[in-house]
């Protein structure tokens, strides 16, 4: 071979290394930039699973307070309707002492009739029943009294008012079980 051909053959074969060299380059830039894109899909997927990790945390704290706050509201008013059931045992139990009060033969009735009544009222208080203090004179409110009906009233004064309470009500906890029902004047 000749020197020409020789240097000619060296530099074909430095152009090849050259361009393999250019095209390893770019390959590898392109890998690089390939796995830019696969890390940067992963950092998307990443970010999903923590936003619907996040959002899924809140909804289940939402339920866990929703949960305890219907249980506690539960245990409050559960005795509800035993409560109902008892009140018009209470309204019996006065009806019978102030029947008997007029009595004065009755008089051992009427103390064995008042403490049986004042351990039904303290039990059903512990358990959270209270009675509503409604007083004749006091004024009429539709959100708090039912009325029964209404009476001319006997004076300017009682008119809009309270005249006569016919059935006390009751409150369990802070929630009213039976509006007290009253005569108003008008």
């Amino acid at each position: 071979m000749s020197k020409k051909n020789k240097a000619k053959d060296i530099q074909e074969e430095q152009l090849n290394r050259a361009e393999n060299e250019a095209v390893a380059v770019e390959e590898q830039q392109e890998e690089m930039a390939e796995e830019l894109t696969v890390e940067e899909q992963l950092q998307e997927e990443l970010q999903k699973e923590k936003d619907k990790f996040l959002r899924l945390f809140a909804e289940f704290e939402n339920y866990k307070r929703r949960t305890s706050k219907e249980r506690i509201e539960l245990f409050s008013t559960a005795s509800e309707d035993v409560m109902k059931t008892l009140l018009p045992v209470l309204d019996d139990f006065e009806r019978a002492l102030s029947h008997i009060e007029d009595d004065k033969e009755a008089e051992e009735l009427r103390k064995g009739v008042l403490l049986i009544y004042q351990k039904l009222v303290n039990t059903l208080e512990q358990k959270g029943l209270k009675a509503m203090t409604v007083k004749k004179g006091d004024v009429f409110n539709a959100d708090n009294h039912e009325a029964i009906t209404q009476i001319p009233a006997p004076s300017d004064d009682l008119k809009g008012k309270i005249i006569d309470v016919i059935e006390k009500g009751y409150v369990l906890g802070e929630k009213v079980i039976r509006f007290p029902k009253v005569v108003i004047g008008q």
